[in-house]
């Protein structure tokens, strides 16, 4: 029996064996495979460690060369994955900005390629770019100032050209603004322009910020100020760019056909600032590219869409190379000149002899009243307030334009401001007044036809003065109050910004219409009467008296001020303009007095008692009295 247990146990024994040498050769055979495959996959790294005890400088060798051609096609790889990925990255952070477009417009600058260009950078918004991709894209942008497609002889396509090269190159300039801690600054200097950026942050310990210069024009700003407002929160940047090649544009020539350019043109702009407003005037000095005529003056203006205004603006000093330009807002700036001065001289010099003659008959008007006080029909509160408000708005014009003249209210800009107010008042007040003058000529020849004892004095003159002068110094206290900043043009009177200047023109042009309204009404009224007149003479003759000085008030009531509004494209209506308004005056003189009845009797009285008083009877006559006085007996 137990011999028969263990040859069962041999058998059994030899079939494992056998069923594990099958496994073990199966395997070894599967492991062979994968060996071969993985050596294959490992370019035979793992035979040659194998051999490295027989020959190991040989396997270090060769396992060298095995890991360098590995990394070098890793790494390639790596590259091109990489170049892929910033390429990618780049698309997305600048958004269509592509230089090799770029490179490529170089060449050959077309119309498609400019638009293409411009397209790209509206699209940027709050991306910061590569100082040398902002180089690239301002040489193409700016030269191509000169290209075909661009300049065009039209003038609305060169207005166009140009605003869109100034939003570009703007925006190209805010790219460069990182938002730093302290204060950085980035110079760019190429052949067409020449900018400076400069930035402050919450820990800058700068107290003002150098000058940004280039080489034709510097700027002076506040940007510390600018960066201490709550909404900045101690950041701010300025951008400063000079055009040097827009000189001699046809760009500029056709905007600015009667001025000559005498700087290079240059924008200021605070790019990633909050608030943007200004804590003191920007200052720009401007270097002059063209000679200074002498009878010439320089004027600083800016840009305003569609063509150069001096509003905000004010020339301060000039030499014969320099000029300093002071503005109360950043924009697009030049130096210009009028190209034919003298016939601007010869306006202005007429413009103050006219102003001077009307103040003349102004005060012979006031003097006429004062000798006639005590006769109602020639001691009128309405006209003599309209003669004292007409005197001193055109003594103060005269004043400012004879100041500016001798540049002595330019560097003054207070001074300047309060002229332009106080101006405003006072023309506004007489052109209240006008219109009380002919509300009351209406009501006076609506009552021609009345019995003298019917007839009843409507307006009280005490009420009419205080609604004189209370309209008009509600408009310009509200206007004052509205927009602070409206006072002071170059010329001392109203800016044009956020259309200020209609809070005269609205005023003036309604007291106008009035006025034309009442006038016609009084003509209508006049003719109507002299119809239904009877063969009474005298009474003809008084109404077609007041016929013709009703006529003649066509002038006194302001009715040619209408004339203002069409003087921009004839000069020879500029010149009837500036003489009937400035001889408002003299209309009074000549029609309320000299040809007044009761004025030249008040005249021949006066130049009578003069007479009697010089005589050689009269003085003989003279004795005196019981009381010690003596009394002048008159013949």
């Amino acid at each position: 029996m137990r011999n028969i247990l263990l040859i069962l146990l041999f058998f059994f024994t030899a079939e494992i064996t056998e069923t594990t040498s099958a496994v073990a050769t199966e395997g070894s055979s599967t492991f062979s495979e994968f060996t071969e495959t993985t050596s294959a996959t490992e370019t035979s790294t793992l035979s040659e460690i194998t051999e490295t005890t027989e020959a190991p400088s040989s396997t270090s060798s060769e396992f060298t060369e095995t890991t360098s051609a590995t990394e070098t096609s890793t790494l390639s790889e790596v590259t091109e994955t990489t170049s892929a990925m910033i390429t990618e990255t780049s698309s997305t952070t600048r958004p269509g900005l592509n230089i090799t477009v770029l490179e490529d417009c170089k060449a050959n600058a077309t119309q498609e390629c400019t638009k293409n260009l411009l397209n790209q950078i509206d699209n940027i918004t709050t991306e910061v770019l590569l100082k040398k991709d902002v180089e690239v894209a301002l040489e193409i942008l700016t030269t191509q100032e000169h290209s075909k497609p661009v300049a065009t002889t039209n003038q609305d396509g060169l207005v166009s050209s140009f605003n869109s090269i100034l939003r570009a190159t703007d925006k190209l300039m805010s790219t460069l603004v990182r938002k730093v801690e302290t204060n950085s600054s980035i110079s760019i200097s190429l052949e067409t322009i020449e900018a400076r950026v400069f930035e402050v942050g919450p820990s800058c310990s700068l107290m003002e910020i150098p000058q940004l210069d280039t080489a034709d024009a510097k700027m002076d700003i506040d940007l510390i100020g600018i960066s201490k407002n709550k909404m900045n929160q101690g950041y701010a940047a300025v951008a400063f760019m000079s055009y040097t090649n827009m000189s001699n544009s046809s760009l500029f020539s056709t905007t600015i056909s009667t001025m000559k350019l005498l700087s290079t043109v240059v924008s200021a702009t605070l790019p990633r600032t909050r608030n943007t407003r200004l804590t003191k005037p920007v200052n720009f000095t401007l270097k002059h590219t063209a000679e200074l005529e002498t009878s010439g003056t320089p004027s600083c203006v800016y840009w305003k869409e569609t063509d150069w205004v001096t509003d905000g603006c004010t020339l301060i000093e000039t030499n014969s190379t320099h000029s300093v330009c002071s503005c109360d807002h950043l924009s697009t700036f030049a130096l210009i000149m009028q190209t034919k001065p003298s016939e601007n001289a010869h306006l202005e010099v007429l413009s103050m002899v006219a102003e001077a003659l009307g103040l003349v008959f102004l005060v012979l008007a006031l003097l006429t009243f004062a000798l006639c006080r005590r006769n109602p029909r020639v001691f009128n509160m309405a006209r003599i307030n309209l003669c004292i408000s007409l005197l001193l708005a055109h003594f103060f014009f005269l004043l400012t334009q004879i100041l500016l003249r001798y540049k002595y209210l330019q560097p003054l800009k207070l001074a300047c401001a309060v002229m332009a107010g106080v101006l405003h008042f006072l023309f506004l007040s007489a052109f209240v007044w006008m219109f009380i003058e002919a509300l009351m000529l209406f009501i006076a020849v609506k009552n021609l036809s009345r019995p003298k004892s019917k007839q009843k004095e409507l307006l009280k003159w005490k009420l009419l003065t205080v609604v004189g002068y209370i309209v008009a110094l509600f408009v310009v206290g509200v206007s004052a109050g509205v927009v602070p900043q409206g006072y002071g043009s170059e010329q001392c009177w109203l800016k044009r910004d956020k259309n200020f200047i209609w809070s005269f023109l609205g005023p003036v042009s309604f007291i106008i219409a009035s006025n034309i309204i009442l006038f016609s009404l009084i003509a209508i009224s006049l003719g109507y009467s002299l119809v239904r007149l009877n063969s009474n003479v005298s009474q003809i003759k008084q109404t077609r008296t007041v016929f013709f000085k009703t006529m003649a008030q066509f002038v006194i009531l302001g009715c040619p001020w209408i004339l203002g509004f069409f003087t921009a494209d004839s000069k020879a209506l500029e010149i009837i303009f500036l003489i009937l308004i400035s001889q408002q005056g003299t209309f009074i003189f000549i029609i309320h007095c000299v040809l007044s009845k009761e004025v030249r009797q008040e005249y021949r009285k006066l130049l009578g008692g003069f007479q009697s008083n010089f005589s050689p009877t009269t003085i003989t006559e003279a004795h005196t009295t019981h009381g010690g006085s003596t009394d002048l007996h008159t013949s």
